[in-house]
């Protein structure tokens, strides 16, 4: 940093002059929206579907290899850029009262299957997924449930809605 200073040093400084209560740290749950194709393997699957179902005509998702969880029944907090900006924003908007670290999401968790109904709907399509085997290499590491515990936020005064999955993919 531009002043020289360590991380540990830097929090001290922070301190010291007043900046901690204003710095914020944010955690983007599951982003998608226009312009990930420079993201490569880190596009949302959003942008990966539709490839594939223009290609192929089907979605492919992972399989479950848990009994608590139906295939497509896995559960993720996706969250549209334009929320995301506006969130972001927020803290900009209110950076003398919102420091700490936040998690942004829509606060919802939605399946996979959901998501697919989402993107088939928004293509004009009929739904066509198949289910593939998970790669060993994920299986003790896959999250078969997130969702972003936002009331951090809203304690900000943060009040706008989510934009709903559906429409949000529509949107995209």
């Amino acid at each position: 940093n531009k002043y020289g200073l360590s991380k540990h040093r830097f929090d001290q400084h922070a301190q010291q002059v007043g900046w901690l209560p204003r710095i914020v740290g944010v955690k983007y749950f599951n982003v998608f929206g226009p312009n990930e194709d420079h993201k490569g393997e880190m596009r949302s699957l959003v942008h990966k579907a539709v490839g594939q179902i223009l290609e192929t005509g089907q979605l492919r998702l992972f399989k479950s290899h848990r009994a608590d969880y139906r295939d497509g029944e896995q559960q993720r907090d996706f969250l549209y850029v334009k929320d995301a900006v506006e969130m972001t924003l927020h803290f900009a908007e209110h950076a003398t009262t919102a420091g700490g670290l936040y998690n942004l999401g829509s606060g919802e968790a939605n399946t996979w299957l959901a998501l697919a109904d989402a993107i088939f709907a928004a293509m004009g399509r009929p739904q066509n997924v198949e289910f593939i085997e998970m790669p060993a290499v994920l299986r003790d590491k896959y999250q078969y449930f997130t969702r972003a515990d936002i009331a951090k936020l809203r304690a900000t005064g943060y009040s706008r809605p989510m934009t709903p999955l559906a429409d949000a993919v529509r949107d995209y």
